[in-house]
C-alpha cells in the first residue's frame, strides 16, 4: 500500500558526489521520520541520517560533515546529498519512513525501499 521509491545511486570515484532521493507514494496520512540506512554485503544495516518531520537531522559519526540530509515534505520526499565519497561509503543505501497511513486505521508503520546501490571505486 505504500512504496518507497529510492534513486540516484551509482559507481563514482572517491571524492566525487551522489544525491540519493526517495519518494513515498501509496495511502499516506503523514510521514514522521525520514532515514536513510546502508547495507554492506556481510554487514549489519547501519544508520545513515535521519531527519524529522521538523527538519532535525542526525548523522552517523562516519559520515558527518561530508551527506547532508533534507526533505520535502509537500513532495514526501527525503534526499541524501552525499559528497567526498570513500570507498567505505560503499553499500545499498536504503530509504526508510515512519507512516501513518490513509486507511481508516491510520496505523503507524515503518516501510523501507528496495535499495540503491552506492559504489566508491578505489
Amino acid at each position: 500500500q505504500v512504496q518507497l521509491g529510492e534513486s540516484g545511486g551509482g559507481l563514482v570515484q572517491p571524492g566525487g558526489s551522489l544525491r540519493l532521493s526517495c519518494a513515498a507514494s501509496g495511502s499516506i496520512f503523514s510521514i514522521d521520520a525520514m532515514g536513510w540506512y546502508r547495507q554492506a554485503p556481510g554487514k549489519q544495516r547501519d544508520l545513515v541520517a535521519t531527519v524529522t518531520s521538523g527538519g532535525s537531522t542526525n548523522y552517523a559519526d562516519s559520515v558527518k560533515g561530508r551527506f547532508t540530509i533534507s526533505r520535502d515534505n509537500a513532495k514526501n520526499t527525503v534526499y541524501l546529498q552525499m559528497n567526498s565519497l570513500k570507498p567505505e561509503d560503499t553499500a545499498v543505501y536504503y530509504c526508510n519512513a515512519e507512516i501513518r497511513g490513509g486507511s481508516y486505521t491510520r496505523a503507524v508503520r515503518v516501510w523501507w525501499g528496495q535499495g540503491t546501490q552506492v559504489t566508491v571505486s578505489s
